[in-house]
């Protein structure tokens, strides 16, 4: 019998684990402070989460990037991630960070929908191509954009070229075993229509599903599976196992504009 708390566990097993969130708010804080470029807090929806930060390139944008936060829908806001921006802007991009109602106010059906929200508004804002990318949760949210049965209008789909998923979550069945369902109130129902990996993905979209080398089992399996699943229907999806990172660490090249994985998520078509 699998141990499913264990499998999604990455604190306990990344050294100094509680200094990355800390760390990573001052970063974020200290990136704000400086840009100029910033556009805060424009509200994409009803609810007090409901908004988002647009950071603007020098002038015209190529397009519109995004960044969609983890935290296992339970926990963190755009304000700790706002140097992870630099990387796309650099390269021209307008990038987009929303906030999401957490669970359990909102359910993952609710956070999904949401998400899609943000992205229509923030397309409304900047012309062009769209490429999404997201962590651990916001992997699979940004993921289930990419898919079929998502929340996003045609046109929409139509800008959308690119979707990254790093360390995401696409098989979201197992979560139904651990203690973080009691928040997270998946039923089996709600668990197989949110699970990207048992969806369709849009066709003429370019998929880069991103992990550590060094996460934890089930990370690795899950980038695998999406990797598998999609491809055997004909997607163009291009896995990436990223060496020496882990579960925290991983996210780092979004904000070096020469890191690899700044120019896989900018550079593809």
């Amino acid at each position: 019998m699998t141990d499913w708390d264990d499998a999604f566990e990455n604190s306990a097993y990344i050294a100094g684990a509680e200094t990355f969130p800390p760390l990573w708010e001052q970063r974020a804080a200290d990136y704000r402070a400086g840009a100029d470029f910033g556009e805060l807090n424009l509200s994409y929806g009803e609810h007090e989460r409901e908004a988002l930060d647009i950071f603007w390139p020098t002038g015209t944008p190529k397009g519109l990037a995004m960044f969609v936060h983890g935290g296992y829908w339970l926990q963190f806001d755009r304000s700790y991630w706002s140097d992870l921006a630099e990387g796309a802007r650099q390269h021209g991009w307008a990038v987009a960070l929303p906030s999401y109602t957490l669970a359990p106010e909102a359910s993952i059906s609710d956070i999904t929908r949401q998400i899609g929200r943000a992205v229509s508004f923030a397309a409304g804002r900047v012309d062009g191509p769209i490429r999404l990318t997201g962590h651990s949760a916001g992997g699979h949210l940004v993921a289930r954009m990419a898919c079929q049965d998502g929340p996003l209008a045609g046109d929409i789909v139509a800008r959308l070229k690119h979707v990254m998923p790093i360390s995401g979550l696409h098989d979201l069945r197992p979560l139904r075993n651990t203690r973080m369902n009691t928040d997270l109130n998946l039923s089996e129902p709600e668990a197989n229509a949110e699970s990207p990996c048992l969806s369709m993905p849009h066709k003429g979209l370019r998929i880069t599903p991103w992990v550590g080398g060094d996460e934890r089992p089930e990370f690795l399996r899950q980038n695998a599976l999406l990797a598998g699943t999609w491809g055997r229907v004909g997607a163009d999806i291009h896995p990436v196992v990223d060496p020496g990172h882990n579960h925290f660490t991983v996210i780092a090249g979004l904000a070096d504009p020469a890191s690899l994985m700044t120019r896989a998520f900018v550079d593809s078509d």
